[in-house]
């Protein structure tokens, strides 16, 4: 896993090349490469995961010398990849590097429907004098860009990009849809003017000053095409895939590692990862902040009690949220998922520590088998165990307030269950969680790998009987039978829980005074109504504060709030 950065036109320069390979250095700070050429930057940041050696460092050219190739991520079945290409190019490494660029040159952008991975790469065609990027099916790996003028920028992050001098402006459409709605931005949004990411499962080409951008990732045709097994067929099937995308997600030549909570996902990972690699010592991960209403500690305690791999615990105190949250924020470069975020960052960092650059966890299980209450009620919410409103139009200006348009998202199946999934996995839920986690897992220079989020998984999951996700008042129920056989029922019928650190009462009682000092800092910016944003401050401290997500959304704009807006 890695950074790329490049600047096409113009105002591409050596001077705004390092400045934008610095910025990102985290990233990668195992080699910084870069090409140059009059009109043409490309750079690279590398975390060496697969193939070590200097052979394998980037930009990669091709043995023609055609194609340059810059790349962040992993593809997982490279080794079967080069197999079937051995035959038709001669490979000099034995990285996934080559193997992309390989298929890029042999099956040109077919080879996107081939790879198993998460990546976002970019390829310059010296002939063409073309740029072809992509990005994996659900925007795993990030991919930024901006068009200046006659120049086209793109980096593996937004600051990466006011690095090179791109205006840093608001882009208040956004903040205003965030702060009335809670929507984080769609695929292609950020929260930044006129600078854009690559939806997830689309490519783009850039050529003579266009840029065309299209999709490849056909989710729900490949929804259609999944066969539909009796119960105990799902079951097997399901499981022999699982197993596979963990094998696939442990190919690495660093040590590898992964994170658990007391949940149900975590502990699936758990069950198989020691299935097959008994004896080999992983390493695993959980934070707790000492406050027993939230920490899952002891649930994690008992899971691990059931196998032999070290745990590595890892505490968040209050305090050390108040440094924290600036530097998360800098990293994250748009509003993040609050205390959770941050505590679970320290986990990077502690495995960082210890030499662990590779860690896997549970994320995607609950969109594949409908894991959330609020797929079972009338509640259109996109937030978990929350009665109140976790919003506050009130404060905001009723001019500000006229940018927000209320989210409305594609329903492409005929039953809503169906849609819902889809929404949280392309629009809500996988998005902004594999933001968050992209960002710190980079900070501390480590990768972060999501075997629950292989295509085939969840193109299956989402095709089964609405009976195997809920039966009898249990969601996520075939998950929960296959877990059954490896765990005992007081882990595998655990009930959800939905809150992970006690960010509410933080930020009301031990919080409250530097809670109050950032938001001072918005209380005269003209987005906001001061003495209705005042009043909201306060009734939170009060006690109405069954939320905290207004309070962490105004401190996320305070922490990012450029002193020109």
């Amino acid at each position: 896993m890695c950074g790329i950065v490049g600047i096409i036109g113009a105002a591409a320069n050596e001077d705004s090349l390092t400045k934008m390979l610095n910025t990102q250095r985290h990233r990668g700070p195992g080699f910084t490469g870069t090409y140059t050429k009059p009109k043409l930057c490309l750079g690279h940041n590398r975390l060496a995961i697969i193939d070590l050696s200097n052979n394998a460092n980037q930009p990669f050219i091709s043995a023609c010398g055609n194609y340059i190739l810059i790349f962040n991520g992993e593809i997982y079945n490279y080794v079967e990849l080069r197999e079937e290409l051995k035959k038709s190019y001669h490979f000099k490494t034995t990285s996934d590097t080559e193997v992309l660029l390989a298929a890029f040159i042999i099956w040109g952008k077919e080879c996107l429907n081939k790879f198993n991975g998460m990546f976002s790469f970019a390829i310059w065609d010296k002939e063409q004098k073309r740029l072809f990027a992509a990005r994996d099916r659900f925007g795993v790996k990030p991919f930024y860009y901006t068009k200046n003028q006659d120049s086209f920028f793109f980096a593996s992050e937004i600051k990466t990009l006011f690095a090179a001098d791109v205006s840093k402006q608001p882009n208040s459409k956004v903040w205003a849809t965030y702060f009335a709605f809670g929507n984080y931005g769609m695929p292609s949004e950020t929260f930044w003017k006129d600078i854009f990411q690559l939806p997830g499962g689309h490519y783009l080409e850039f050529k003579e000053d266009k840029l065309t951008i299209e999709k490849y990732y056909m989710f729900e045709e490949a929804v259609k095409k999944q066969p539909i097994l009796n119960f105990a067929e799902a079951k097997e099937y399901y499981l022999e895939l699982l197993k596979d995308s963990i094998n696939l997600r442990f190919r690495a030549d660093v040590p590898v590692g992964f994170n658990i909570s007391g949940g149900l996902d975590s502990s699936l990972l758990l069950a198989l990862v020691n299935q097959n690699y008994k004896g080999k010592n992983i390493n695993a991960y959980t934070f707790y902040t000492g406050h027993q209403g939230y920490d899952e500690l002891q649930w994690a305690e008992t899971l691990i009690s059931t196998t032999e791999n070290p745990l590595s615990k890892v505490k968040l105190d209050a305090e050390e949220v108040i440094d924290l949250a600036s530097q998360f924020a800098h990293f994250q470069d748009e509003p993040f998922g609050g205390i959770p975020t941050i505590a679970y960052g320290k986990i990077f960092a502690e495995a960082s520590k210890q030499g662990v650059k590779v860690l896997l966890d549970g994320q995607g299980m609950d969109e594949q088998w409908a894991g959330y209450d609020y797929y079972f009620n009338e509640s259109d919410a996109t937030i978990q165990g929350v009665k109140d409103s976790p919003f506050r139009k009130n404060v905001l200006k009723k001019e500000f307030l006229k940018l927000a348009e209320k989210p409305s998202y594609p329903k492409p199946f005929s039953d809503k269950l169906l849609n819902l999934q889809y929404r949280d996995l392309f629009f809500t839920k996988i998005p902004r969680a594999l933001r968050f986690n992209d960002r710190i897992s980079m900070a501390a220079s480590t990768e972060l790998r999501e075997p629950f989020l292989d295509y085939r998984l969840v193109e299956f999951a989402f095709a089964q009987p609405l009976e195997y996700k809920f039966h009898n008042g249990i969601q996520k129920y075939l998950l929960r039978e296959l877990v059954s056989d490896f765990l005992p029922d007081s882990i595998t019928f655990t009930p959800k829980r939905t809150m992970q650190t006690p960010q509410r009462e933080w930020l009301a009682d031990e919080l409250q005074p530097w809670v109050e000092e950032v938001l001072n800092n918005i209380q005269d910016h003209p987005w906001f109504n001061s003495d209705e944003l005042e009043e909201e401050i306060k009734a939170y401290f009060h006690g109405r504060n069954d939320s905290s997500f207004h309070i962490w959304q105004w401190i996320s704009f305070a922490l990012l709030k450029n002193p020109e807006f």
